[in-house]
């Protein structure tokens, strides 16, 4: 048998559950809240289950989903999309990113992404036959050279993947670099797949400059978000994608070959939940309060860090502490000290190593607490 994949490997962040759970140790590694869901979202699930809504979803989602979406776009963003026609329901971000890519790439294109890069867009881009041109982002600010990324567009260039605010950096996109992103994409008639599952994870009272803002880029963009991330029910893969009505209507064509419909219930849930804007529009402070817990404890430690500026993910310089490298210190913290993190060098083009380490911050102030006594004690 001739893998299609052959370079891919188990993803770094099963290695590194796996090596928790092994170990013991306090799992920060994979990107996923230790604490409970509203219970009201769950009884709205619960209430829509005994309502009846059991069996299969509409293929593009539930209507109601679809029109609260777009409401929530055009009050934020100031952009109106058609729910009928310009929303899709899909199972989670990841199922939209790859009906997005497996629909409108062909082989021999080129897709430009930017790493370190979340690590679903590469091998769904060499699925369709074509190849994931990757600009390295530099450490610590991993802020986007526009001037690098006009010498990376070919004639064989069609979309940029773009992810902001960015996992695993937290770091976010201005409106200037949506400006020049913009202009880049109008230029040479590229898409743009606006990742953007963190768009209310942002911290410092700072705007989300999400593709929808921006008239001509919006015309041209695939906006890809996520409920699981957004309402702490991971589990759930729970999400959906936005576009114009000739970008949909080509993306839906995978989408109902692929899963047809996502689950109903909680679909039903989501749209009598999002009804209320405070549900999500409070989830920026809820979690820099985490965040600046977690920055606070390594004060006076030899780890270097650059605030997060969005996500729940927090990246620690281990340069100052440590020889290893990123994977083998990870690894050595996990074993050792029983705390798990993610290296972000297997995120980096030819796996470059900045000697980062990812911490995920989506945790209980208790699981916090537990984490940075760990970091302390090897750190001081």
């Amino acid at each position: 048998m001739r893998s299609k994949l052959p370079n891919t490997q188990v993803s770094i962040f099963s290695q590194m559950s796996a090596l928790a759970h092994k170990h013991g140790a306090l799992n920060l590694s994979q990107g996923f809240p230790n604490f409970k869901s509203d219970p009201l979202l769950l009884d709205l699930v619960t209430k829509a289950m005994k309502d009846g809504y059991n069996q299969y979803a509409p293929m593009p989602g539930d209507l109601g989903l679809r029109e609260v979406i777009c409401n929530k776009i055009h009050t934020l963003y100031n952009n109106k999309f058609d729910p009928i026609s310009e929303v899709t329901i899909t199972a989670g971000a990841t199922q939209a990113i790859f009906a997005t890519i497996t629909a409108l790439i062909h082989p021999g294109d080129e897709v430009l992404i930017f790493t370190p890069a979340y690590d679903c867009y590469q091998p769904t881009i060499e699925l369709q036959g074509a190849k994931a041109v990757a600009i390295q982002l530099a450490a610590p600010a991993y802020k986007v050279d526009w001037q690098e990324v006009a010498k990376a567009i070919t004639d064989k260039t069609k979309m940029v993947i773009v992810n902001t605010p960015h996992n695993p950096c937290g770091s976010v996109f201005s409106k200037e670099d949506m400006l020049q992103l913009e202009r880049l994409a109008v230029e040479h008639d590229l898409m743009v797949l606006s990742d953007e599952v963190y768009e209310h994870l942002i911290f410092n009272e700072a705007e989300h400059q999400s593709a929808a803002r921006f008239e001509a880029l919006a015309n041209r963009s695939i906006i890809v978000a996520s409920f699981g991330k957004t309402f702490h029910n991971t589990g759930w893969k729970m999400g959906y994608c936005v576009a114009r009505k000739e970008i949909m209507t080509e993306i839906r064509k995978v989408h109902q070959f692929n899963v047809f419909s996502v689950n109903y219930p909680i679909q039903k849930a989501l749209a009598e939940y999002l009804i209320d804007p405070t549900t999500y529009l409070g989830l920026g402070a809820f979690f820099q309060t985490k965040r600046d817990l977690f920055l606070e404890g390594l004060n006076g430690t030899t780890f270097k860090v650059l605030p997060s500026k969005g996500t729940y993910f927090q990246l620690v310089d281990i340069s100052e502490l440590t020889d290893m490298s990123d994977v083998e210190y990870a690894i050595y913290l996990t074993e050792h000290h029983k705390l798990a993190s993610i290296p972000t060098s297997v995120f980096n083009r030819g796996q470059e190593d900045h000697r980062m380490l990812r911490f995920c911050f989506a945790k209980t102030t208790e699981t916090i607490e537990q984490a940075i006594a760990i970091l302390r004690q090897v750190g001081t």
